[in-house]
């Protein structure tokens, strides 16, 4: 028999309890699909009251109801898992702890490239594209991808905070380095000083 190729989606086979790829995926009573281990640690909270439901439509069941594995559903998310093992690049990865998240991705993120600090905003390869494409965004500073982007700009001039202040021990931004008092004082001694040499 010949093997079907069909295209889909990784994002319908999520689970909505911990929004990662179903693993061992069981459906309850209402046709909700999750990993065996995600329903039975919520449904493992509901022992007390007796009354179980649906994370996903609050739909419930009395008694709690036996969940078996769903073959054909697993079936599809091991080759999935197998295709986009093969497929994906590192751009196009979904993010993990500590990495940069997309702003724009919706639902399971993936990890940003790139941040732009006219947007102030991380993101993806996928969403970053209009801004390489469009002349509307020919003018945006796109930097590395960091995390905690408002602790890394000046409020006041909206740059990027480059310059460590070894006597403030801080960053300072590098509009403020002629503004900041100690640093002016400190200039205008030194070329007093070498003037009166």
């Amino acid at each position: 028999m010949a093997e079907a190729s069909i295209s889909v989606d990784q994002d319908q086979f999520i689970c909505p309890v911990c929004l990662d790829l179903l693993s061992d995926p069981v459906t309850t009573p209402c046709g909700h699909c999750f990993c065996k281990e995600c329903i039975n640690g919520c449904w493992d909270q509901e022992d007390v009251k007796g009354v179980y439901s649906c994370p996903q439509c609050r739909e419930t069941f009395t008694p709690r109801p036996v969940l078996r594995r769903n073959n054909m559903l697993a079936e599809v998310v091991e080759k999935l898992k197998k295709t986009e093992h093969q497929a994906a690049s590192p751009a196009h990865c979904y993010a993990g702890p500590g990495d940069v998240k997309c702003d724009f991705c919706t639902g399971r993120k993936h990890k940003a490239v790139k941040t732009c600090l006219v947007c102030q905003a991380s993101y993806c390869e996928d969403h970053l594209k209009p801004h390489y494409q469009s002349p509307a965004f020919k003018k945006h500073k796109l930097v590395e991808a960091c995390a905690e982007l408002q602790e890394k700009i000046c409020s006041e001039h909206n740059k990027l905070i480059e310059i460590y202040c070894r006597t403030d021990q801080s960053f300072i931004c590098y509009c403020v380095r002629w503004t900041n008092t100690k640093v002016t004082i400190r200039f205008q001694l030194k070329q007093k000083e070498l003037k009166n040499r």
